[in-house]
């Protein structure tokens, strides 16, 4: 899961993506001050 966070004024809002491509399109697009994550889950088994 990826995760963009945006900084604007006083709000923080969090968008969430399921892949990195949909994410990188949205972030490359939107203004502001935002940050890209993933997350990624310990318990996930396609880690192990």
């Amino acid at each position: 899961m990826w995760i963009i966070t945006l900084y604007k004024r006083r709000d923080i809002v969090m968008y969430e993506f399921e892949t990195e491509q949909a994410a990188r399109d949205v972030f490359c697009n939107i203004q502001g001050n935002k940050i890209l994550s993933e997350v990624i889950y310990f318990n996930d088994p396609g880690l192990a």
